[in-house]
């Protein structure tokens, strides 16, 4: 998802409700449009949405802190900001049609969950999986910046306007897809059957070429900001395969499709066969 500058529209009015996410060291806030009487059952699945997406960050705080602490280095967790309809940020207003985003200048992950509701039904992308695909993305993003990589990034657009920006902006879509799969490997010991399916889904779903084809009918490269589906795929893999962040130097190769060579493919499908079935719910 894009992570600051597609934001900057036009405010709606809010509530912004404050609250403090016990225990995982992350900042919650609530900014939630008024509300007719019949939105109330969807306030109520709000909170397991909230409590999932809070395990899902707290995963991804496991890992990279780890990772940060074997390079000497401290990771800072990102403060959440649950959201619908519109919401403020250091980066612009962002908006619930535009989904997720990620803002560098305030370090605050945006999610508004009807975005989940719209990967299934408008893309297809269905399953937990899918939508812990788009949480770890925008983390990987949030990544990027404790690096260095998307001040870098930035620097050049204002620099570069134009299909140079858009170029490199791709690269840097897919470095953050590949952080997701880096993320990804850490935890493949918990992946239920199916799990990666659902996230190669999301990944195809969301490509740049897929998209254009389902709004427009014309796939536009030079509008390309994320990648096509198999770019957005393979950097996922190859992270997933590799696991560590020296695999997803998308910057400095000649191939952005990120190709897998033979052995990483062959990691993949390990992966694939290995998953194992959720659990059953006991019976009386």
């Amino acid at each position: 998802m894009p992570s600051t500058r597609s934001h900057r529209h036009l405010a709606s009015k809010f509530l912004i409700l404050f609250a403090m996410v016990c225990g995982l060291g992350l900042t919650v806030l609530f900014a939630v449009v008024q509300r007719m009487p019949q939105q109330v059952a969807q306030a109520r699945s709000g909170d397991e949405m909230l409590g999932f997406v809070r395990r899902v960050l707290a995963s991804t705080e496991d890992v990279w802190d780890r990772l940060f602490a074997s390079a000497g280095a401290t990771y800072e967790k990102p403060k959440l900001v649950i959201f619908t309809g519109s919401v403020p940020s250091a980066c612009g207003t962002g908006l619930a049609a535009s989904g997720p985003f990620y803002c560098p200048l305030d370090r605050r992950l945006y999610l508004d969950f009807e975005f989940f509701d719209q990967l299934a039904r408008r893309h297809g992308a269905r399953g937990d999986f899918a939508q812990i695909y788009v949480i770890a993305h925008e983390v990987a993003h949030h990544v990027q910046t404790l690096l260095g990589i998307e001040q870098r990034v930035h620097a050049f657009e204002l620099r570069s306007p134009g299909i140079a920006a858009n170029q490199v902006l791709v690269r840097f879509e897919l470095q953050a897809d590949c952080l997701a799969g880096v993320w990804a490997s850490m935890v493949q010991d918990r992946l239920e059957l199916g799990d990666l399916e659902e996230a190669f889904a999301a990944t195809k779903a969301l490509g740049d070429d897929t998209v254009d084809r389902k709004t427009t009918g014309v796939v536009v490269p030079d509008s390309f900001t994320h990648g096509t589906a198999e770019q957005r795929t393979n950097w996922f893999k190859r992270g997933l395969a590799e696991g560590h962040i020296q695999a997803c130097n998308t910057f400095n190769t000649p191939d952005i499709t990120g190709t897998l060579d033979t052995a990483a493919a062959e990691r993949i499908n390990g992966l694939l066969s290995r998953q194992v079935p959720a659990p059953q719910q006991g019976t009386d």
